[in-house]
């Protein structure tokens, strides 16, 4: 903080979706999730309104009890044939998700399999469930199923993955983890907070990406609303059975207040303008493909991102803050990763990018990514020829 270097916390004064207003200035976007660039398109907005004008502002209580409205059991609907999943459960937060799916579906002799470098939503649900948690390497297939051959013949077994992981971008080989699951005998479930919206051509996330989308095999699907839905809110689907069962048990859901009248609202209105606006997404991964080249072709490391989330690899922490500070300087806002959202020593300047970006905007971003490099360059041939004296 001292060094002026402190990322967090920052209070947006004002913000039109690709540019914001922080500390007076205008900086451009480029650290945000909301990938289609919904969140102030006026259908969303008036849904919102019209939303809070019928049922207030708060629905005051869980869904169990007084907070069901028939939005949520629209919404449920809309969903559930969105994603051609028999039912769906609507959820506060994503993070509410994924505390209660976990927390009451694994239990005493259940093993959950889950990737080293899944959200912590998922990792602090499996602390809260009665099952063991076994931690595989990041993306290790074979450290997978090593783990699996460990597991007692007789216990039920969950693998949990993000489709896309929210700091690299990358996402799951979806069919191989399928392939190995389908060996033990073990259940999947699939986090795709940051693929539904982005992958696949109708948006369906990472298991229309890979084709996957009324093939068995993908058990439970969790998205959120807080991205490409810009609302506020989460889901969990799957089969109709297994939604019922997590509905009467998930802590998350019976003992929070439902989503709000206007979130909910929201997320209906971005899932009917993914649905009949498909363009948007090909913008968007037009977007990012012409960052990636720009960013790789000065030689950054951007991880094998295939998503809107575009990583830059810093390494340390302070070269990473340094990093960061250079282009808030700058006017472009981005996320600085040290650990523990990253590994050691692997410290990223996370960078996202919206449907609605200008190509304007994308330019500066290049611009001065092109500019910090240079002046990276200049300051390591200045080190190596002092140290060389």
């Amino acid at each position: 903080m001292a060094a002026g270097m402190y990322p967090y916390f920052r209070a947006i004064e004002r913000h039109d979706c690709t540019k914001a207003q922080v500390g007076g200035r205008e900086v451009v976007m480029v650290g945000s999730n909301n990938y289609l660039g919904l969140t102030h398109d006026p259908r969303v907005t008036t849904a919102a309104r019209e939303a809070a004008d019928r049922y207030g502002t708060s629905c005051t209580g869980s869904r169990f009890l007084n907070g069901t409205i028939e939005l949520h059991e629209e919404l449920e609907r809309r969903l559930a044939k969105f994603m051609k999943m028999e039912a769906t459960a609507v959820f506060s937060t994503g993070f509410h998700v994924n505390l209660g799916t976990l927390s009451s579906l694994a239990g005493k002799g259940d093993v959950v399999l889950c990737d080293r470098e899944n959200h912590a939503s998922i990792i602090d649900g499996c602390r809260l469930s009665f099952g063991e948690t076994k931690k595989f390497r990041h993306g290790d297939l074979d450290d997978m199923e090593r783990l699996l051959q460990s597991c007692p013949p007789n216990s039920g077994k969950l693998i949990v993955v993000d489709g896309v992981f929210s700091m690299n971008g990358t996402i799951t080989n979806l069919p191989q983890v399928l392939e190995v699951a389908q060996r033990y005998d073990a259940r999947v479930m699939v986090d795709d907070a940051h693929g539904i919206g982005c992958l696949g051509a109708h948006g369906r996330g990472t298991i229309e990406h890979w084709g996957l989308i009324g093939k068995p095999g993908v058990d439970l699907v969790m998205g959120t609303f807080s991205k490409s839905l810009a609302s506020l809110g989460g889901f969990i689907a799957g089969p109709a059975d297994v939604v019922h069962y997590i509905k009467h048990n998930a802590r998350s859901l019976i003992f929070s207040a439902s989503a709000t009248p206007s979130s909910t609202a929201a997320a209906m209105a971005a899932l009917e303008i993914i649905e009949q606006e498909p363009w948007r997404i090909q913008r968007l991964h037009a977007i990012v493909e012409r960052v990636r080249t720009a960013f790789n072709e000065m030689g950054y490391d951007t991880m094998g991102s295939e998503t809107p989330i575009v990583p830059v690899l810093i390494g340390g922490e302070e070269e990473t803050f340094k990093f960061w500070k250079m282009l808030d300087d700058r006017g472009i806002f981005a996320n600085p990763v040290v650990p523990p959202g990253t590994p050691p020593g692997k410290g990223l300047i996370r960078t996202s990018y919206m449907a609605t970006h200008s190509d304007e905007e994308i330019d500066r971003v290049i611009e001065v990514v092109a500019e910090i490099a240079a002046l990276r360059g200049q300051l390591s041939r200045v080190d190596a020829s002092a140290n060389s004296e």
